[in-house]
């Protein structure tokens, strides 16, 4: 398993958040570095986002999310053209998993298990 992982739940609709853009990006001293993308699929997350055997160096790191595009797909008009989840990994490989619960005009995020 990728040491992060997310999943993405349209709690409008009941339903996971599908073919939704993702970038995960690390900060350095020369602002944002991507690190990888994706789009979930059908159940909302996106497999292998990262190498499993890929450990993250401490540090502040973004995911991107998409949220545009995925609502004009929906042909539904959302208030939030992207969400930035900021959070900061610790040294030792820990897993982290970024959920968003995602409605066309909020959202909200923890950290998962």
């Amino acid at each position: 398993m990728s040491q992060i992982t997310t999943h993405v739940l349209d709690t409008t609709r009941g339903k996971p958040g599908a073919e939704l853009p993702i970038t995960l990006y690390q900060q350095t001293a020369d602002g944002w570095q991507q690190l990888a993308s994706g789009v979930t699929n059908e159940d909302g997350r996106i497999a292998g986002l990262l190498a499993a055997d890929r450990i993250l160096d401490a540090g502040i790191y973004r995911m991107h999310f998409d949220t545009k595009a995925y609502f004009e797909r929906m042909a539904e008009k959302g208030f939030y053209p992207y969400v930035d989840i900021v959070f900061e990994l610790g040294a030792g490989g820990d897993h982290y998993h970024i959920p968003l619960l995602l409605t066309a005009y909020g959202y909200s995020t923890y950290r998962g298990s």
